[in-house]
């Protein structure tokens, strides 16, 4: 499992005319930090920042992630033409029970 850690609801947006298709895009953005391991499975000293494309909601507007703690959803991994992509969504980590 690759824990995920967001700190921020900031959104970072890209806007555009993609040049091949002549069509607009609007894509939102936010910070994600990865608990990743190595190669060979050892923990990275620290966490690796990365991005995840926003989905939007009925009214348009990006579904930003809270601050907390999360795994990769499974529908985050899928086939393709054979290829094995990785389109994250987060899924929140339930807070340990105390004892």
């Amino acid at each position: 499992m690759i824990k995920l850690t967001v700190t921020s609801p900031a959104v970072r947006e890209m806007k555009g005319v993609g040049k091949a298709s002549g069509k607009p895009y609007h894509m939102c953005f936010q910070t994600v930090w990865a608990h990743t391991t190595d190669r060979d499975g050892a923990p990275q000293p620290f966490p690796e920042k990365l991005e995840v494309i926003l989905d939007k909601g009925e009214d348009g507007h990006p579904v930003t992630y809270p601050a907390g703690e999360y795994q990769l959803h499974p529908s985050s991994l899928y086939v393709k033409d054979g290829a094995l992509v990785i389109a994250p969504r987060l899924q929140a980590l339930k807070p340990r029970q105390a004892a």
